[in-house]
């Protein structure tokens, strides 16, 4: 081979290893993976239950924590007996059984809540109650709707059984088949109970 050839070929590298080169990486990439991230964070915060009221709210009190536990056995019942009450009659005789003057009568410390039995007082939320009754040592003239006539037997049982132990009340639960005893012997359309009435009919 001639020199002059041998001149004009490339010379071989003194190290045979590749070599890396250290690029710099284009700024758009960065731009679009932050833009990325922002978004996906974004729609987390709008799509999912973070930091959301509704889902980290704390409770209002000891009593609305309570509700939210689960339950079974008499304390479903009872807790149930409470939901009904603030619905259908909490509005008159007060959330506390105390009653409203003019309005309706308490049921806290109430004779006919805290008699023996209960078929006295099965019998006023089906049949409704009308003219003069005495409770706790004070006269009522008072008219009542047949507030428990469309509930369910269990949903009155349940009520009945949270007015005869709740606000220092200490009588014994109803039962749910002697509320559909109650009402099958009041028949399909019942007249409203007086105070004469109750009296004659076993506790």
């Amino acid at each position: 081979m001639s020199a002059d050839i041998k001149s004009s070929l490339p010379k071989p590298p003194s190290d045979p290893r590749p070599e890396a080169v250290r690029t710099t990486l284009p700024i758009w990439i960065i731009v679009l993976t932050l833009m990325l991230l922002f978004l996906g964070g974004l729609y987390f915060d709008n799509h999912s239950g973070w930091f959301q009221t509704q889902v980290y709210g704390p409770y209002a009190s000891v009593d609305q924590l309570e509700l939210y536990q689960p339950k079974s056995g008499a304390a479903a019942e009872l807790a149930r007996g409470k939901v009904v009450y603030e619905q259908v009659c909490g509005l008159c005789h007060g959330a506390d059984g105390l009653g409203k003057p003019g309005q309706a009568p308490p049921l806290a410390g109430s004779e006919w809540v805290m008699a023996k039995g209960y078929n006295r007082l099965a019998h006023i939320p089906l049949a409704g109650l009308s003219g003069n009754i005495s409770v706790a040592g004070k006269d009522w003239n008072m008219g009542m709707a047949a507030m428990g006539a469309a509930l369910p037997d269990a949903d009155l049982a349940a009520v009945l059984t949270y007015i005869r132990t709740s606000w220092g009340n200490g009588a014994s639960p109803v039962p749910m088949e002697d509320v559909t005893k109650v009402r099958a012997g009041l028949g399909a359309r019942p007249q409203p109970m007086s105070h004469d009435m109750l009296m004659t009919m076993p506790e």
